[in-house]
């Protein structure tokens, strides 16, 4: 059987798969949640004393002790057992972008030779899983297994198929986070008590700031037949080889049109799990590259909001196999079409239901919400390098400064009238009052179209920060990342930009001045200050990293040297004083980051040499060989007359010789040049090597492999080719 006759019989058959997906019969708000452990079921399986308590635990972080603990392990197995649960697991977020579980089943000796289902206090509030072999950045050598997870309360338990799953941190045993969730929830407490000291200049009555998260998963599917076909896809999670099509996505046709049926399919299965485990899902569409797709929820509480995200990835990857697609998640699948990202809308709320970055209807919101508008472009100012290190990684760097993702440069944009605004609070020494608009109508002269309310701001796409009316959008983050690495940077930088902002109004203020007035004078400061992270123009333009440059902002391009920006001094004194991570974790990660680019390229050009050796190159020289034979036969039948009629062949022939040629030189070279970088011993300094003499082999060597998919006959081209892949049948 031909390669092409392999792909179309395994495509077939899973295209054929049936795919009807059985339909609640409760509307979605009747099964939301059906498999959490949330304040309905606490108050059904709890006593009312214990459940004021866990209440008071959840909603004001009052210490949790093993008496309390006891009493919610009891109701809580009682839960869990009426589904069917037999184990438990400390569900975790190592150094790794993925989730770690260990499960333990509810079994104990009975003392009678027989067994009983027993879960306690003591198994739910902590658990002892191996560290040794999870990233530690040197934290934790090989022979010192050690580590803990520990119950983070904040987060809801769940149940998946037979297991109650409780969300946890992962620390050494010598206190290290060897996760993300521990220092996201130092960040998050620090952005609480900075915001909220802040607030009572406007609001007394505020005694609580929560940061909340709505995040946007981009995606592809792809049949999961051509999938196995494509063993660069089965192990990188993206092509390194393939041909563009002839039509991809410039007709725009794919971005938010009709939803392909067995695309459906799946999205109603996975929206339908989501729900059940509380994941509010609500918006999905066409994305603009073909077999690109977006699923986005109701934004939530941040922590909840990333638990959630990291659940949704293991669900898709999983339901779509069910439905017969693998699902990539990776930043750039496909050149030449767009790639995947995770837009994060990050805002700041009150325990009394103020959105502090959204306009009010009075001089003293307005002046609130100015003030968080500022010290959030501080913020984003002083640390524009290391948010950008926060999203950074081997495989966000393929998207990051192409046209469907912002540019490499962190900027924020605020659209017109907010500019217009800084600008005349820069500009004038007066304490006046500030009045803003919020959304205002626009009417189209179509009787039948009713009255458009437009938003303060317009949208700029090119922007990595952008205010968006009521929040900030970064959009920058990647779409297989842990969305927790962007928002440990961008809260613990909030949360000191916010302490420096209420320092420097005290100190006014005890010299004499009017509270007001104060704010004002330290504001206008703050926005000649982080003036050049401002920027509404085309962030994709070349004008703009040049004049990026000349603002100072961040420029640098090569990944391994982006995260020595967390080391920086201003970097490393921002997160001990917040008191998020010590310089010995941040030393730690960056290890970690390190050398998990590394070894993301070492694999890549691993798996490149092979396909390039194995698989194109036996193909090549079969073909050439077809070829040549077809030359000397026109010559044994015409002779003389054959040169002219053989004229394009010898052509293909020396194309097809040229092209080899090159492939198997640069494929050494690319060998050798991993075998140097392989025994350098410094981490950072073996990723340097791997970005700047590795990796650029894996575009040089790609371009002449590309060539020859378009002169070698196709019925005998190895892989699956990109218009096979990129549309769904």
């Amino acid at each position: 059987m031909s390669s092409k006759l392999r792909f179309k019989v395994v495509g077939e058959a899973f295209a054929k798969r049936p795919l009807d997906v059985p339909i609640p019969t409760e509307r979605p708000s009747d099964f939301f949640g059906k498999y959490v452990f949330n304040k309905q079921k606490m108050y059904k399986y709890l006593p009312k004393k214990t459940y004021d308590r866990m209440c008071d635990v959840m909603d004001n972080g009052t210490p949790l002790d093993s008496a309390l603990a006891n009493e919610i392990a009891a109701g809580m197995k009682k839960w869990a057992m009426e589904l069917g649960v037999t184990h438990v697991t400390h569900w975790f977020q190592p150094l790794t972008d993925t989730t770690a579980e260990k499960h333990d089943g509810f079994v104990e000796h009975d003392g009678k030779g027989g067994m009983i289902e027993e879960f306690e206090g003591k198994s739910l509030m902590q658990q002892e899983p191996d560290a040794s072999s999870f990233p530690s950045g040197g934290i934790r050598s090989t022979f010192e297994a050690r580590g803990y997870s520990a119950w983070d309360p904040t987060s809801p338990v769940f149940v998946m198929g037979d297991t109650l799953m409780i969300p946890t941190v992962f620390i050494s045993y010598t206190g290290e986070a060897l996760d993300y969730k521990t220092p996201l929830l130092k960040a998050l407490n620090a952005v609480d008590k900075a915001a909220t000291d802040v607030c009572l200049y406007f609001y007394p009555n505020v005694k609580r700031v929560k940061a909340n998260l709505g995040w946007e998963q981009e995606y592809f599917l792809v049949d999961e037949g051509l999938f196995g076909a494509r063993p660069d896809l089965l192990l990188t999670g993206r092509t390194l080889m393939g041909h563009s099509s002839a039509k991809d996505q410039q007709m725009d046709d794919h971005y938010f049109g009709s939803i392909p049926e067995r695309v459906s399919a799946f999205m109603k299965d996975l929206e339908i799990q989501a729900l059940e485990l509380g994941i509010p899902c609500k918006t999905r569409h066409n994305e603009v590259a073909p077999n690109q797709f977006e699923l986005a929820p109701i934004y939530e509480e941040c922590n909840l909001a990333i638990d959630h995200n990291m659940l949704i990835m293991g669900l898709m990857k999983k339901i779509a196999r069910k439905h017969g697609f693998r699902c990539l998640l990776h930043e750039k699948p496909f050149a030449g079409v767009n790639g995947s990202g995770k837009h994060n809308n990050w805002s700041l709320i009150t325990d009394t239901g103020v959105l502090l970055h959204s306009p009010g209807k009075t001089p003293i919101d307005n002046l609130r919400f100015v003030t968080f508008i500022v010290e959030s472009l501080m913020a984003v100012h002083k640390h524009n390098g290391l948010l950008k290190a926060s999203i950074m990684s081997a495989t966000n760097a393929h998207r990051l400064g192409a046209n469907e993702a912002p540019p490499a440069i962190v900027s924020s944009f605020l659209g017109k009238q907010l500019s217009d605004l800084l600008n005349h609070l820069e500009a004038t020494e007066e304490d006046e009052l500030i009045n803003l608009s919020g959304k205002h109508g626009m009417k189209l002269d179509i009787p039948s179209i009713p009255e458009i309310m437009v938003d303060n701001t317009d949208r700029n796409r090119t922007s990595p920060f952008a205010f968006t009316g009521n929040r900030f959008e970064f959009r920058a983050v990647g779409a297989g990342a842990n969305c927790a690495s962007a928002m440990i940077a961008l809260n613990t930088a909030m949360a000191e930009a916010l302490v420096n902002f209420k320092k420097r109004v005290d100190a006014l203020i005890e010299k004499g001045e009017n509270k007001d007035t104060a704010i004002l004078k330290i504001l206008r400061n703050d926005i000649k200050a982080c003036k050049n992270i401002r920027f509404d123009g085309n962030g994709y333009s070349n004008e703009w990293e040049i004049e990026a440059a000349k603002r100072g902002l961040d420029v640098e391009k090569s990944c391994p040297i982006i995260f020595d920006r967390y080391l920086d001094p201003e970097s490393i004194e921002m997160f001990e004083t917040m008191n998020v991570m010590t310089e010995m974790e941040l030393k730690a990660r960056n290890e970690i980051k390190w050398e998990t680019y590394t070894k993301t390229i070492q694999i890549e050009a691993r798996i490149f040499g092979d396909m390039a050796i194995n698989h194109i190159i036996p193909i090549a020289t079969r073909y050439q060989s077809s070829l040549t034979d077809n030359v000397h036969k026109l010559r044994e039948i015409f002779g003389e007359e054959a040169m002219e009629l053989s004229d394009e062949n010898i052509k293909l022939i020396r194309e097809i010789s040229m092209r080899t040629k090159n492939i198997t030189s640069k494929v050494q070279k690319m060998v050798d040049a991993r075998k140097i970088a392989n025994r350098i011993e410094c981490q950072r300094e073996r990723a340097i090597a791997y970005h700047d003499t590795v990796a650029p082999y894996l575009e040089d060597i790609r371009y002449d492999i590309d060539k020859l998919e378009m002169v070698i006959d196709d019925e005998i081209w190895p892989l699956p080719k990109y218009r096979e892949l990129l549309f769904i049948r």
